[in-house]
């Protein structure tokens, strides 16, 4: 892997899960970065854990917390991995609080990050990484509107890079679809669901995956893109515990 020395790296919900492991493999490799989340306690754990990362503590669903983050740290690379845990149930057994969670806070993070992104606008030769999820492009059936948000992430994304194109900014947007990872959090809670749902147990059902990704996964397929950018290959890519794979 290429070092970051000289990079500066802002990781939204850095505390944990895939924006943990992106915060760090940069400090790692030489970034400066900036974790940011809602929950002091993790944060506070990740500046023992890992020396030398920067934390700050805000909502980012909060109409002001790109200015607030981008003026504590204006990045080279902007990390989009927060978002909510979705319900565990079919559709007929959610009300509508439920079923929306992740348009209001995965889709609304990436909305608000996207737009200063391009309105600040972050410097040219940019990126912003949106970690979105494969349910976006093959559904999820019991996870209510969370496969519906991450694809709308991953529009956000593609429209973000056309103004960026159109006005001459030079940011790059790119978008990571990664499988189950049920090493994290997230994907534990989806095993459990999906195994429950089927009827058969948890270990099946992961023994049924074709390659699933871990959270160190999707983290370094996330700084490769960084490191070793390459246009041609596209914008949007899946992730699997084999590597990359461009979505057409």
């Amino acid at each position: 892997m290429i070092p970051l020395t000289g990079k500066k790296i802002v990781v939204i919900g850095g505390s944990s899960g895939v924006g943990r492991r992106v915060v760090e493999m940069a400090v790692g490799n030489g970034a400066r970065v900036l974790a940011v989340a809602r929950q002091e306690g993790p944060l506070g754990l990740l500046t023992r854990e890992v020396s030398g990362a920067e934390v700050l503590s805000l909502d980012a669903t909060d109409e002001a917390s790109p200015t607030k983050v981008f003026d504590v740290l204006q990045p080279d690379v902007l990390v989009l991995s927060a978002g909510a845990i979705p319900p565990a149930a079919p559709l007929h057994e959610q009300n509508w609080q439920e079923f929306g969670v992740n348009w209001e806070t995965d889709v609304k993070i990436a909305f608000l990050f996207c737009k200063a992104a391009l309105t600040r606008p972050l410097a040219a030769g940019s990126s912003v990484i949106l970690i979105s999820s494969g349910a976006a492009l093959q559904g999820s059936p019991i996870s209510g509107g969370y496969a519906g948000a991450k694809r709308t992430q991953i529009f956000i994304q593609n429209y973000s890079q056309k103004e960026s194109d159109r006005l001459g900014l030079g940011v790059r947007f790119l978008a990571l679809a990664p499988r189950i990872m049920p090493d994290s959090e997230i994907g534990r809670r989806a095993v459990a669901a999906y195994s429950r749902y089927l009827g058969i147990s948890r270990a099946e059902f992961v023994q049924g995956m074709d390659s699933p990704p871990t959270a160190s996964d999707v983290a370094t397929a996330a700084i490769e893109l960084v490191t070793n950018p390459d246009p041609s290959k596209g914008k949007v890519f899946v992730v699997w515990g084999k590597g990359l794979e461009a979505v057409p």
